[in-house]
């Protein structure tokens, strides 16, 4: 027969408590991780999405881009109106300009009647521009006649 305490309150036991810490623990670490997995992911997906709208520049700068070149961006935006906090941050920035030409087209070995004599001088260059900027990269097709 068991012995019952007349003032004695029932409470966890030892056991017990250092159950319920362990599991507490268990879904803080896990929260955490979860936590820095998405900064990192946020911090690269920031880092890709400035390097693409550096390469999207490149669409209306016809003086880079067909060559292989160290420039800073700041070269590469100069007919552009930016803040002068945003120009000195640029001036900064080291990129280099890589470009593969992909393919060369001759129009005039294409075209062998004499209508399209007006275009037999014409060639098309296919190439691509790579612009490498801290650590990551972006590449951009090109069309150029010539």
């Amino acid at each position: 027969m068991r012995k019952t305490f007349p003032h004695a309150k029932e409470a966890f036991t030892l056991i017990e408590v250092m159950v319920s810490v362990m599991i507490i623990s268990v879904v803080i670490m896990a929260l955490i991780e979860m936590f820095s997995n998405n900064t990192h992911l946020f911090s690269y997906i920031k880092k890709q999405t400035t390097i693409t709208q550096y390469t999207s520049f490149f669409i209306s700068n016809k003086e880079y881009g067909f060559q292989n070149k160290d420039v800073t961006l700041n070269d590469l935006l100069r007919d552009f109106n930016l803040d002068d906090t945003l120009r000195r941050e640029l001036k900064n920035s080291k990129t280099k300009v890589l470009y593969q030409k992909l393919e060369r087209i001759d129009l005039s070995e294409q075209s062998g009647d004499t209508e399209a004599e007006g275009n037999s001088k014409m060639v098309l260059e296919i190439g691509k521009t790579i612009l490498q900027a801290e650590g990551s990269s972006s590449s951009l097709l090109r069309l150029r006649v010539e």
